[in-house]
């Protein structure tokens, strides 16, 4: 039964129902309630219905559009086959070309290697033939401009080997130098080891010597002073002086050494400290009593610091440093006195007073002496470096006359093949018309003029090493070229 038939039946029943209704709501008038219901549900159908058609009209427009793509499909489905059957034929036919096309392009790859081989042994004798006619002549020319160029090139040179030689021996008299002063360094370092040694074991038997004699005690110690920086590589009246004089407002001051620095300072060292009490302390048994020695030779050291420090040796020596060194000729006698007065060292150091035994003292004299040396080497050091720039003037002066002559050769060479060509254009075309003219001639052949292809090398710009290691070519002119005819 057709959807239409089954929706009026359906419509035209509910409005039986609701005509049904609505006379017995008149009927009874108790069940007007319902019957206002009964008309609401009856809109509500209709609402319904009217959706229920519009939802069949859809439907029926959506079954004609797929009816429409499945015949369109169909014809998808017949063109797709054909398109398959043209694509098989095509690739067929495409095999068939590419083997034909590869038969073609071996057959012409082994023509190509028969002309290739024909062609190279052909070129290769005609090459060989010229080559060796234009090498001959030209070894002939450029043997005659090289023996005029060499005695020029030679007079150029001169001058630079002249200072190549000077600068090489300059080298090795700095170098020979620097090898003579760290030997002598290490032969120093040796020698204060051993004298270490010595110096305790002449301080002990030294001991009861000047405890007899002042004088003699203080004569040790300048002695004692003078060996260190004599050990050290100072030299008396040269790096050093001894017991120089001035006068102050305040009186005399004459320190026992004064050191030459670099830079025109000076320092200077005192070596007059008092060892009495320590030489007491060394004959006392009684352990309290050498301890009292040993205290009151502290006091001697920082008594005697403290009046170095009063007579401001810094300011009284205008070229002196800021400290003065006082010297105390054992290692023994500093440990002694710093082991009851752990502060002396630094105090002494705070009043610019620098306490020094033959250990450290050492030291500082070679330091200065290593300074020296090295001001020496610096010094010979600017000398060649200003002999390097000489050699350097004179190599960039003979560079230059050199790429000077390189530049007229190949310009004499350019010239000449300019005149070759002309010369077989013009002159030698118009000579052989002669004889095909039948005019008496010489039986003499005009022999053919080649041109010169090898090129005079030319020095190195700047940049060109460096672009040669890494990988570049060389610049062009450069080296023997060979010009293209």
């Amino acid at each position: 039964m057709p959807l239409d038939s089954l929706v009026s039946i359906l419509v035209a029943l509910i409005v039986g129902l609701a005509i049904g209704w609505i006379v017995r709501a008149r009927m009874a008038a108790p069940v007007e309630a319902e019957r206002r219901a009964l008309a609401e549900r009856l809109a509500t159908l209709e609402e319904m219905r009217t959706a229920a058609l519009r939802d069949l009209a859809v439907a029926t427009e959506r079954a004609g559009q797929a009816e429409a793509l499945r015949e369109k499909l169909e014809q998808t489905d017949r063109a797709l086959d054909a398109a398959e059957r043209d694509l098989a034929a095509m690739r067929a036919d495409h095999a068939a070309r590419s083997e034909a096309f590869a038969a073609q392009l071996k057959g012409l790859q082994e023509a190509r290697e028969q002309l290739s081989a024909q062609f190279s042994e052909t070129a290769g004798k005609l090459l060989n033939e010229a080559q060796r006619a234009l090498i001959e002549r030209a070894d002939h020319r450029f043997n005659q401009a090289h023996e005029k160029s060499e005695a020029s090139l030679k007079a150029l040179l001169q001058p630079v080997e002249a200072t190549l030689k000077r600068y090489e021996e300059g080298l090795g008299r700095v170098e020979k130098e620097r090898v003579d002063s760290y030997a002598g360094l290490r032969e120093a370092v040796e020698m204060v080891r051993a004298g270490q040694g010595q110096v305790r074991d002449e301080t002990a038997r030294l001991v009861n010597a000047l405890r007899s004699s002042p004088k003699a005690r203080g004569r040790w110690g300048e002695q004692s002073l003078q060996n260190v920086l004599e050990q050290a590589g100072l030299a008396q009246h040269v790096d050093f002086r001894q017991e120089v004089s001035v006068d102050t407002e305040d009186g005399r001051l004459r320190p026992d050494v004064i050191v030459r620095l670099p830079g025109g300072r000076e320092l200077i060292i005192d070596a007059k400290c008092s060892l009495n009490a320590y030489l007491d302390a060394s004959e006392e048994v009684d352990e309290a009593a050498r301890t009292a020695h040993l205290r009151a030779h502290a006091g001697s050291l920082r008594l005697h610091a403290q009046q170095l420090g009063a007579k401001d040796y810094w300011a009284r020596f205008g070229k002196a440093a800021d400290y003065v060194v006082m010297y105390i000729p054992g290692e023994h006698f500093l440990s002694a006195a710093l082991e009851q007065d752990d502060g002396l060292w630094e105090w002494a150091f705070e009043r610019r007073v620098l306490l020094a035994t033959p250990t450290n003292l050492v030291a500082i004299a070679r330091t200065v002496a290593s300074v020296w040396r090295q001001e020496r080497l610096a010094e010979e050091a600017q000398q060649v470096g200003a002999l390097g720039k000489e050699m350097y003037e004179r190599l960039a002066v003979a560079a230059g006359h050199l790429s000077a002559l390189g530049r007229s050769l190949n310009g004499s060479v350019s010239h000449y093949n300019k005149f070759v060509s002309s010369f077989e254009n013009r002159v030698l075309v118009t000579g052989r018309r002669f004889k095909e003219l039948s005019v008496e001639t010489s039986s003499r052949e005009i022999e053919d003029v080649g041109a010169i292809e090898t090129l005079a090398r030319l020095p190195e710009p700047a940049g060109a090493e460096a672009a040669e290691a890494g990988g570049g070519e060389p610049a062009a002119g450069n080296g023997l070229a060979a010009a293209e005819g």
